[in-house]
């Protein structure tokens, strides 16, 4: 059977001297698809330097897919669209898109053309002025709904700076411009997209992260895939960031000392119930006291042991951890 010359698997692509890859995730949009890929053209029109576009299909169950690959009969445009099996999720769309990408530098930007590619090329440029690896988008003037997505975005992105350290004013902004060296340390899981500067400033000195202000345009095409239910998973992940942020590389220092606060609250009563029964002679056999000590106690070793084993696992993890959270069908490049 003939090889298709225009479909390859993702982990083929090599550097090819190009300045800036554009990735992409999508899924369902396609009423928005079609004039995104007219929006970049035109914002990368004159460019100085090579660039790509990188279009992720994140499963989509629509004609998104079909209206994409129309594009990449256009001489003038250098685009790869990566087609997953099925619907990973943002987060995986964008990790196969960044796995994808050739350039020296990645931008990232949602398809549901709220973000504006024009702001592309000004990031560049003040990224590399700035000496920066990361420079976040700021929709200054979000146009969203105010109790749907401002209000709870903003006691996000609070939390979020209180919490890691990197304060910046839109954590959720797609519109985001790498170093890939650096990106490609970063390996994005779950729904971890939105905390991205975060992990940057796992490999790289905070100082490196800047934010820069952005056009945001209101979604005139497509439907939101997103809902007020989002803010209580951001606070989940939070707490996964907080964690991973922390104790990643040593969770037994987590879980141990937790363990050994409740063994020194268990030795505490167990001591006082002691000296009680073999000092004073009262009885201690049914007295919730003993009851609770004996639980921390028994919790305080369960800690410890839990600790121990997540040590085990995180080396494990660091040794043998390639495996990639997304399955690519094919890859579609254009001439």
């Amino acid at each position: 059977m003939q090889e298709n010359p225009h479909t390859i698997a993702a982990v083929e692509l090599q550097p090819a001297g190009i300045e800036i890859s554009l990735v992409v995730p999508v899924f369902n949009e396609e009423e928005s698809v079609g004039p995104l890929i007219a929006r970049i053209r035109e914002a990368m029109a004159g460019y100085e330097h090579s660039w790509e576009l990188i279009l992720v299909d994140d499963g989509s169950t629509d004609a998104t897919l079909l209206k994409a690959r129309e594009a990449l009969v256009l001489p003038d445009l250098n685009m790869a669209i990566v087609e997953l099996q099925r619907n990973f999720g943002q987060t995986a769309a964008m990790q196969a898109g960044i796995d994808a990408a050739r350039g020296r530098l990645i931008a990232t930007l949602d398809g549901d053309l709220q973000n504006d590619p024009a702001d592309i090329r000004a990031m560049a440029k003040a990224l590399e002025d700035r000496q920066l690896d990361l420079l976040v988008g700021w929709r200054k003037n979000r146009k969203d709904g105010l109790f749907l997505r401002k209000i709870p975005s903003w006691c996000a992105n609070a939390l979020i700076g209180r919490i890691t350290g990197v304060r910046l004013h839109d954590y959720g902004c797609s519109l985001k411009i790498y170093r890939a060296s650096i990106i490609k340390q970063v390996k994005l899981m779950g729904e971890m997209h939105r905390f991205i500067p975060a992990w940057v400033a796992g490999v790289v000195p905070s100082s490196r992260i800047g934010e820069m202000v952005v056009t945001h345009h209101p979604r005139t095409l497509g439907t939101s895939k997103y809902g007020i239910s989002r803010t209580f998973r951001v606070i989940l992940d939070l707490l996964s960031v907080l964690f991973f942020m922390r104790y990643k590389a040593r969770p037994g220092h987590f879980f141990g000392s937790i363990g050994l606060a409740t063994g020194a609250l268990s030795s505490l009563i167990l001591a006082y119930l002691f000296v009680d029964k073999f000092l004073f002679g009262h009885d201690i056999g049914t007295r919730p006291l003993l009851i609770v000590g004996v639980m921390l106690f028994l919790s305080s070793v369960q800690l410890i042991t839990t600790g121990i084993l997540s040590e085990m696992i995180a080396r494990t993890y660091f040794r043998d951890d390639d495996t990639p959270n997304y399955i690519v069908r094919q890859t579609f490049r254009g001439p």
